[in-house]
């Protein structure tokens, strides 16, 4: 197990259980009692977690790990999701991508897209998100368009108030929108700053598809991003709840499981 799938799971622990003791570390993971309160320096210095006496709590941040420690759920249906979005992406189109595993699982499907291969017509995608930008920037067959604004530690997302200058100044093709939540009222982030930019993204867009695993089916959050029906399609996994499901298209949205 590499440090970091170690960091990722001692994080999930701690949110998941409120806790986690140094005894509990060596034997889930099976590592020493010194790798195992290295790890928990690391994740204190970053104030990740709270260091207590035999192991570490959690903290008012914990609840939302920075995106390069998330663990990997539903990354199976993650992927699905994420080549399903892609296919729909052509040489010469213009996306959007708001920040989150899912749009990240997006955009490394559209930068392995077989028929990306002339740099005369780029696929140009408009993120908030800068490790999407930086992940993209580099593919001779993708454009790529930053916003501007504050980053935020982590989601590596752009916000605030010049995050939003730029985007009613362009068209976005297709935006692939990730959320927290989505229900028969609209979709959800749990942060206003988020959901600013996030409502931004969707104006600017000829067509809007949220993307999302079925844990987030039915779902709300804190901050509205946008009504339902903004929304002209959404693809999530095939274990999503069928009775939520049908909630969804009576409320008028289309939606694909894949």
């Amino acid at each position: 197990m590499s440090r970091h799938e170690r960091l990722s799971a001692i994080l999930g622990i701690v949110v998941e259980e409120g806790s986690v003791h140094i005894d509990d570390i060596i034997t889930r993971l099976g590592v020493s009692a010194a790798t195992a309160r290295r790890d928990l320096d690391l994740l204190a210095d970053q104030q990740l977690v709270t260091r207590t006496r035999g192991g570490a709590s959690a903290n008012p941040t914990s609840g939302e790990l920075p995106l390069r420690y998330r663990p990997s759920r539903m990354a199976r249906e993650k992927t699905r999701i994420a080549r399903a979005a892609a296919a729909m992406v052509s040489p010469g189109d213009s996306v959007g991508l708001n920040g989150g595993t899912t749009t990240t699982e997006i955009a490394r499907e559209i930068a392995l897209l077989p028929e990306l291969t002339d740099p005369e017509t780029p696929v140009t995608v408009t993120t908030n998100a800068i490790n999407i930008a930086s992940e993209l920037a580099v593919r001779q067959c993708v454009r790529v368009v930053v916003t501007g604004g504050a980053a935020r530690a982590h989601s590596f997302e752009l916000t605030g108030p010049l995050s939003e200058l730029i985007l009613p100044s362009i068209t976005i093709g297709t935006l692939f929108l990730g959320v927290e939540g989505i229900d028969e009222h609209g979709t959800y982030t749990p942060h206003e700053s988020l959901a600013a930019v996030n409502a931004a993204l969707v104006r600017a867009a000829r067509r809007v598809v949220a993307v999302c695993d079925h844990t987030k089916l039915g779902a709300s959050a804190f901050a509205l991003i946008s009504r339902l029906d903004q929304i002209d399609l959404l693809i999530t996994d095939d274990g999503a709840d069928p009775a939520v499901i049908e909630r969804l298209q009576r409320a008028g949205l289309e939606v694909r499981l894949v």
